[in-house]
């Protein structure tokens, strides 16, 4: 069932730490952030999220310490600016147990695992959440997670995105060549679980990458995970005009907004691929009344830690906030982090000019990504016309105090836009990717598929079963 072209995509954007975009929410008496150890605490967030029809739970990661500000770790920890943070992987098969349709979302990064036991890892998770896992590929921004694997020092900005293809190519090999689609028989009477004819070696030997042999877990539902990316640079455009099926997005202003979603667009159609949907992050907070809404996010303000926001703002820009005159124009520089996000508020946007003060103070909730404040109705508006001043097909929605921030969202947000015909009342049949409006596998000319074009020949077969 392809999804109406009115019909908004909507994922709860989240993170297994007890402080992911709004940095020191976590001191509010009603917030539940530090039960991130719960299990239980998951099992009911992905009910609810499954109750308001959400189309994915969107698991943020780092791997590293948000270090740029001040040059050390201290005020990353004392605001929880993402540390601690745990493993998102461990959090899916629990989530799925308890949902049927909500898909799980998983950022994973290509920088610092081996392809061979990544892809097996995303096979596994297809079968136990039966088709509804999806991967953010990331190439990692963090210095401090290069240097805690004995790398030296972050790989360059581009670079990593040359990795990331190669990476990409690999996994495609293992998910989509390797076995053929009947190459698990069963047969009992010849004892014979899986036909060895029919599981080939992918012989690949790149610049990066060696992986000579055969893929370790049989044909997933999806075979290859519903891929989110989140690159907004020209080289991160490049690389998510060919793989992504989704591309996500943290614009501080409908201006830059439509710029990214213009680029996106006109990079997917130069690489001949059909539209993806461009996904922005945003953060709702709702109430029954314009007026409770205020008050809610007065609240929130209240706690929400001004130092905790300027670590993470220096973490994704590579640029230390603690040694910035807070009132001088901030001037665009290179870094090894995200450059989209340093774009954004230095050059993306030519009627806007930063100081560091304001970009720490809007920050401070949501992150990088707007707030929209009010009733249902007064948030459906300001949605709608994002949506239709920039062209953007859905939200990642992040939180502010947890669990009200997705309460507000599912019983309050969800039905207003449901009445106005921008969600869809229930789930569609199938996987994620079917869900989302795509077929069952990617289709050409995703690379996934055309990988799949290039049979192994009689050869690997033979050495496969010596």
């Amino acid at each position: 069932m392809p999804v109406a072209d009115r019909e908004l995509i909507l994922n709860a954007f989240t993170m297994n730490t007890p402080g992911h975009l709004s940095a020191g929410t976590w001191r509010h008496p009603r917030d539940q952030s530090r039960r991130y150890l719960d299990i239980e605490w998951w099992v009911e967030l992905a009910r609810t999220l499954e109750r308001g029809r959400l189309d994915a739970v969107f698991l943020a990661d780092v791997l590293g310490v948000y270090d740029v500000y001040g040059a050390g770790a201290d005020a990353a920890l004392r605001s929880a600016a993402q540390i601690p943070v745990n493993d998102p992987v461990q959090l899916l098969p629990a989530m799925a147990h308890a949902t049927e349709h909500l898909g799980l979302a998983v950022t994973a990064s290509v920088s610092f695992e081996h392809p061979f036991p990544f892809a097996r890892r995303m096979s596994t998770l297809d079968h136990l959440t039966r088709g509804r896992v999806g991967w953010n590929i990331v190439t990692s921004y963090l210095n401090s997670g290069a240097l805690n694997l004995g790398v030296p020092g972050q790989v360059a900005h581009d670079r990593r995105y040359d990795i990331a293809d190669e990476y990409l190519e690999v996994c495609y090999k293992l998910w989509e060549r390797s076995w053929d689609d009947d190459a698990v028989v069963l047969d009992a009477e010849r004892a014979v679980y899986v036909e060895p004819s029919r599981v080939h070696p992918i012989g690949h030997r790149g610049e990066f990458f060696t992986v000579p042999g055969i893929h370790l877990a049989e044909p997933s539902p999806q075979r290859t995970p519903f891929l989110f990316q989140a690159g907004a640079s020209p080289r991160g455009l490049r690389f998510a005009a060919r793989h992504a099926e989704g591309i996500f997005v943290a614009a501080p202003s409908t201006e830059v907004l439509a710029r990214q979603v213009a680029a996106a667009n006109d990079a997917v159609e130069a690489a001949g691929r059909a539209p993806v949907p461009v996904i922005q992050q945003l953060t709702v907070v709702v109430a029954e009344t314009d007026q409770d809404a205020r008050r809610r996010f007065e609240e929130y303000l209240e706690v929400a830690d001004p130092v905790g926001a300027q670590v993470l703002i220096s973490g994704w820009t590579g640029i230390d906030f603690a040694a910035l005159d807070p009132d001088r124009v901030l001037q665009r520089e290179e870094s090894q982090a995200i450059q989209s996000t340093v774009d954004a508020f230095t050059a993306t946007d030519p009627t806007k000019r930063w100081t560091p003060r304001e970009i720490a103070d809007y920050v401070r909730v949501g992150g990088d990504g707007p707030v929209l404040v009010g009733s249902a109705a007064t948030v459906a508006d300001g949605i709608e016309r994002i949506v239709e001043q920039t062209g953007v097909r859905g939200f990642n929605l992040a939180a502010t105090v947890v669990p009200e921030a997705w309460e507000q969202v599912v019983d309050l947000l969800v039905p207003e836009l449901q009445a106005r015909g921008r969600f869809k009342r229930d789930y569609a049949p199938g996987t994620l990717r079917e869900k989302l409006g795509s077929g069952p596998r990617t289709a050409a000319p995703h690379p996934a598929a055309t990988v799949r074009i290039d049979v192994p020949t009689p050869e690997d077969a033979g050495r496969n079963r010596a």
